[in-house]
C-alpha cells in the first residue's frame, strides 16, 4: 500500500492555467455584450434608429465594436 501512495505522490497532474480560464470567461462576457447590444439595437424602430443616425445594416458592426474593440 505504501508503494502505491508513493507513486501517486510523484505523478504530476496538469490543470488548466488560470490564464486560460480568464480568457474563456472574457470571451463569454464579450459575447454577452455583443448579444445584448445587438438585441437592444434591433428592438428599436426604424424611426428611432434614424434619429440616432444608425441604419439596420450597421447593427451587427456596432454590436461587434461595443464588445470586441475595447
Amino acid at each position: 500500500m505504501a508503494h502505491i501512495a508513493e507513486n501517486i505522490g510523484t505523478r504530476s497532474i496538469r490543470l488548466p492555467s488560470f490564464g486560460l480560464l480568464a480568457r474563456i470567461a472574457d470571451a463569454f462576457a464579450r459575447r454577452r455584450v455583443y448579444n445584448r447590444t445587438y438585441a437592444e439595437l434591433n428592438a428599436l424602430t426604424t424611426r428611432e434608429l434614424d434619429d440616432l443616425g444608425i441604419s439596420r445594416s450597421m447593427i451587427s458592426r456596432l454590436a461587434y465594436e461595443a464588445a470586441f474593440e475595447n
